[in-house]
């Protein structure tokens, strides 16, 4: 209402290439979402109730996260597509957000609440302001984060051989990213360890498909798997794979017609290459 200078936290909707691929995945599992326009917050949210309780409900849930797009600090007002909002500033304690500073500088100055409100000349900034603390959020999540992995790395250092429950948390060809049920921790298990089939990555299942068997491994699939290498140093694990593969909804097995994709040969073993490091996307 005062038409102060602010730092938004900005939310757009999913680029239009994730949500055609979000369709296609959905279409897998036999959900339907409106062709033409773009999905409102509303939709989601109906596909979440949808799905609550099902077999699928891990799955999807993390496939509609990883959909989104990443909220960023901006100075003009676009809303906030994932809490549905058409305007959002964070306003929180201000050591932790310098937006949360601006906030309540610009409170300050628009109601006249003493000399410490925003300094002139900042309304020009606000640009190079928001591009800034945007990067150094995304720069503090990866240190946080590879700290953590570090941590765990060496916590679990003395545990070779030990058997966890984890869940799937990335698919990709060269293997299997999961998530520890016990610490939270990540891993990898290459491709070449999953098993003794030809194994097919299906983009759009989010699988990794054995091409005889038709059986195989999909994001948010709980599965038991042994600790073969933690590297300390990189913050890296590197597991077996225990559990058999399931039979995947949608997927061409070697009868059927395989899909194109990078075929994978087993057979289970540790002969796999070292750990591989890599960085989940944070929203």
């Amino acid at each position: 209402a005062r038409r102060s200078p602010l730092v938004f936290r900005v939310h757009e909707p999913p680029a239009p290439e994730k949500l055609e691929a979000l369709r296609d995945f959905l279409e897998t599992l036999e959900i339907n979402v409106p062709k033409g326009g773009s999905l409102r917050p509303g939709h989601f949210n109906r596909i979440l109730a949808q799905v609550k309780g099902s077999p699928h409900d891990q799955l999807v849930n993390e496939v509609i996260l990883r959909a989104q797009s990443q909220a960023v600090y901006a100075p003009e007002n676009l809303g906030h597509f994932g809490l549905n909002l058409r305007r959002y500033a964070h306003f929180t304690s201000p050591i932790r957000r310098y937006a949360d500073l601006i906030v309540h500088r610009a409170l300050i100055s628009a109601y006249k609440l003493g000399p410490d409100g925003l300094a002139p000349g900042t309304a020009d900034m606000l640009s190079e302001i928001a591009t800034t603390i945007s990067e150094r959020e995304r720069r503090a999540m990866a240190a946080e984060r590879e700290t953590i992995d570090r941590l765990v790395a060496a916590h679990l250092a003395d545990r070779i051989g030990a058997t966890f429950t984890a869940r799937i948390s990335g698919v990709t060809r060269s293997g299997l990213f999961v998530r520890l049920d016990e610490t939270g921790a990540d891993g990898f298990v290459p491709a070449s360890s999953i098993g003794d089939d030809y194994y097919v990555f299906d983009e759009t299942l989010r699988a990794m498909i054995g091409s005889r068997r038709g059986a195989g491994y999909q994001l948010g699939d709980a599965v038991e798997v042994e600790l073969v290498e933690a590297a300390p140093t990189a913050g890296a694990l590197r597991f077996d794979m225990l559990s058999d593969g399931r039979p995947i909804g949608g997927a061409a097995s070697g009868r059927q017609g395989r899909r194109p994709g990078r075929h994978v040969r087993g057979p289970r073993g540790r002969g796999a290459p070292g750990p591989k490091r890599v960085r989940r996307k944070r929203r």
